[in-house]
């Protein structure tokens, strides 16, 4: 695999390197941060600041005010919630602020992955409708649903639309529309994630309804950096703010679901231990997704709202349960689209595989894990009553919205973001379809060329790594999309000593000295990397790709290197 340094400044005024170590400073460089403005926004955590010119957000206004005439009037309101992490912490962020200000009782809806698809739907709006829904507001999703809107305006009920996906040319007639990626949204920050929507809702509806309470809205932000980790939106500017409180409240939650769900699932989150993105991306997300994407997503709702420790215990097994099998399925299509791909795609720019048996809810994972393996856009479609659905992902030289809408007069449906959406194709037109996402994906990519690489944020020398570094590294923190942890090479360490550790004998556990003259000896962990080099051994001379990091065990810390590379160099 191809190692690729990123080209960075190296001259930084005096100033600056009075503040910043050179190192920080290339970092912040390549992530486009480098005023000295912008410097130290990024190092501030101003929680007030989210809450600025709420009153220049296109449509919130209108939104609060047809949710206080509700409320005057005693109307029944129904949330219609995303089946997914970030739409069901959507959901639960805004019935809770919704019953804060004074609402008895709020409907929350989510439609089935497998029966409903995405998104409003007209038996879903019917449902809601003889249920007495007068307001329907929609979170993580609805900014698509032009037909539907008008169906819900047709049969008495109004709808406010809060979503952060692409919004096509043709809007919903909705009461109110609020979505960062609208023109002239009004918002500073535009890519929240569906549950920061909500949050700026729900914000504006204590400033109005409720004041005085306005502070309670801080104990939802566990539930706010759940589904904005979960979604993988860029983790800069406000979603920066929002997530590193809200690791803070994640580990102070007083959720009686969350609590179960860290001990069914071993996951060692606490007031002594404040979660890393890490840990919510891949041992908490993954559950509340669970949910919807073997079953309904209403158990991880219940989850995160219920109170009674006994039915939250009962729940959170059922997610644990749900999330094996969830893993189990993926394993198994994954596999079956592996085969496929290197038989029959080895030539080809996009993958694209479908089963009518295939569980919708796998698909997006899949379509993810393929794109991972082999460097290509990649879709994974269920087949089922004539009409095929599924999920893309992409990679960052193709924007997945752009293509699909040069297709979209082959495409029933569509939404999502420039590098993960989703389509639904009538069967008559799916060959048609494949062939011209084929065609415009070889067009986006002519003359570029694609190869399997590691990305290295800057190369540093042995010196260099000492716990000033780390300390500095975790000011950078909570990392993730847009701010991913650092990756750095070294060259010239030599192994002291390699051991083959973990289930199955699966990873690589060294120690490595900096050079014969050094000193400095590390402890290095590669975590799967044993069998890509079964020949590594003591003695041998070694340039390293890695993250560095802190390791605790019974309270002795100590610096880790965290291996994503190696090249044997003797």
């Amino acid at each position: 695999m191809d190692w690729k340094v990123k080209e960075t400044k190296k001259d930084f005024s005096g100033d600056l390197l009075e503040k910043y170590s050179p190192i920080i400073l290339g970092l912040l460089y390549g992530r486009g941060i480098i005023e000295e403005e912008d410097i130290e926004k990024y190092f501030s955590f101003d929680y007030e600041q989210v809450f600025k010119d709420l009153s220049k957000i296109s449509g919130l206004e209108m939104a609060v005010v047809r949710i206080e005439e509700a409320l005057k009037k005693k109307e029944q309101v129904a949330i219609y919630g995303d089946y997914d992490a970030d739409g069901v912490t959507a959901t639960a962020v805004l019935k809770e602020a919704l019953a804060d200000v004074g609402f008895p009782s709020v409907i929350c809806y989510f439609p089935d992955r497998q029966t409903e698809g995405y998104g409003l739907n007209e038996k879903a709006l019917k449902y809601l409708k003889e249920q007495g829904a007068k307001l329907i507001i929609t979170v993580d999703c609805g900014i698509t649903n032009v037909a539907e809107v008008e169906k819900a305006n047709q049969l008495g009920m109004e709808i406010i639309i809060t979503d952060h996906h692409h919004a096509p040319l043709q809007l919903p007639r909705a009461v109110a529309l609020i979505n960062p990626n609208l023109p002239e949204s009004g918002f500073d920050f535009k890519k929240l994630a569906g549950v920061g929507v909500a949050f700026k809702l729900a914000a504006a509806l204590y400033e109005r309804l409720a004041p005085e309470k306005k502070d309670q809205l801080k104990w939802a932000l566990d539930l706010v950096a759940i589904g904005t980790i979960a979604d993988c939106v860029s983790l800069l500017g406000e979603n920066r703010t929002l997530v590193k409180y809200g690791l803070v409240v994640l580990s102070k939650t007083r959720r009686a679901g969350l609590l179960e769900l860290f001990q069914v699932g071993r996951i060692n989150v606490s007031e002594d231990k404040v979660p890393d993105t890490h840990t919510v991306a891949f041992q908490i997300a993954p559950r509340i997704n669970a949910a919807g994407r073997i079953d309904h997503a209403s158990a991880s709702y219940e989850v995160l709202v219920g109170k009674d420790p006994v039915v939250a215990r009962v729940l959170a097994l059922e997610l644990e349960d749900k999330n094996q099998k969830r893993q189990k399925i993926t394993a198994e299509i994954f596999r079956e689209v592996q085969i496929l791909a290197n038989n029959s795609f080895k030539d080809k720019n996009f993958i694209f595989a479908s089963n009518e048996h295939w569980p919708m809810g796998i698909l997006g994972l899949v379509a993810g894990k393929i794109t991972g393996e082999f460097g290509k856009p990649a879709m994974v479609l269920q087949r089922k009553d004539g009409l095929y659905a599924g999920s893309l992902r992409s990679v960052p030289e193709v924007n997945l919205m752009e293509v699909i809408t040069r297709c979209s007069t082959l495409v029933e449906r569509f939404g999502g973001h420039s590098q993960a959406a989703g389509v639904s194709v009538l069967d008559e037109n799916i060959e048609k379809f494949c062939d011209k996402m084929t065609l415009e994906i070889d067009k986006e990519l002519k003359g570029k060329e694609i190869s399997p690489s590691i990305e290295i944020d800057c190369e540093i020398s042995v010196a260099d790594i000492g716990w000033e570094l780390v300390d500095e590294l975790k000011k950078m923190e909570p990392f993730g999309e847009g701010n991913r942890e650092p990756v750095f090479c070294a060259k010239n360490f030599v192994i002291c000593e390699v051991k083959v550790v973990g289930n199955g004998q699966k990873h690589l556990k060294l120690a490595v000295r900096g050079g014969l003259d050094s000193s400095k000896i590390f402890d290095a962990i590669g975590f799967s990397l044993a069998e890509k080099f079964p020949n590594i051994k003591k003695d041998d001379r070694i340039d390293i790709v890695f993250n560095l990091e802190e390791d605790e065990w019974n309270a002795n810390k100590k610096i880790q290197i965290k291996l994503i590379d190696l090249k044997i160099t003797t």
